[in-house]
């Protein structure tokens, strides 16, 4: 069984995720805005204690078991903060997850962090192939597939926080996942944003 490695990127910490980190989430993940978009089953208006239960009854358990990998985003500027979550899950067709507070979106910070857990998907753990579901007008997470080459092989409906909306299946192969880094550090001079 692999655990959770600390992941680091130009601009940020990624940390496992523990008990300690929900007040943390809960102060910045129960907004409609972070939320909508979201699986039918995170329950809405939020639970007060929704965080905790999440970590203790789904994140945890899964990590422990080896079937999940759930890390706390931070900036390396202000280590002490969480700014979001992301996880990696041996889901069929549901392979990453990620959400950012408001406040940081709009810098590129999700793309370090969903490509540090993506490298670890891929050189840490072996998989051949990564598979993210997502509505299909989420257009900040959908600028997020396109970046690095994803490709959506599958559209279905999809029961969400905000209804039934049309949703998408996005893939790359660990191939593409590769010839996009090599890309990547041939263009900026370095070689990839993940550390584990």
């Amino acid at each position: 069984m692999i655990q959770t490695p600390v992941l680091e990127t130009p601009r940020l910490i990624l940390r496992p995720l523990c008990r300690e980190d929900a007040p943390a989430m809960q102060a910045q993940f129960p907004r409609w805005e972070i939320v909508r978009l979201m699986d039918g089953a995170i329950p809405w208006p939020y639970p007060d204690d929704g965080c905790l239960t999440y970590l203790t009854t789904v994140a945890l358990p899964a990590a422990a078991a080896g079937e999940a990998w759930h890390w706390s985003i931070r900036r390396k500027a202000a280590p002490d903060a969480l700014i979001g979550v992301v996880s990696l899950m041996l889901k069929p067709d549901d392979n990453r997850g990620f959400w950012l507070s408001t406040d940081h979106q709009g810098q590129g910070l999700m793309i370090e962090a969903s490509s540090a857990a993506t490298d670890f998907w891929f050189e840490g753990l072996g998989h051949p192939v990564l598979r993210v579901p997502k509505a299909a007008d989420n257009a900040a997470s959908r600028r997020i597939s396109e970046r690095v080459g994803m490709r959506v092989v599958e559209t279905f409906d999809k029961a969400l926080v905000c209804g039934v909306h049309p949703c998408e299946l996005w893939e790359i192969t660990h191939e593409a996942w590769r010839a996009y880094r090599a890309g990547t550090a041939a263009t900026t001079g370095q070689g990839p944003a993940a550390t584990p």
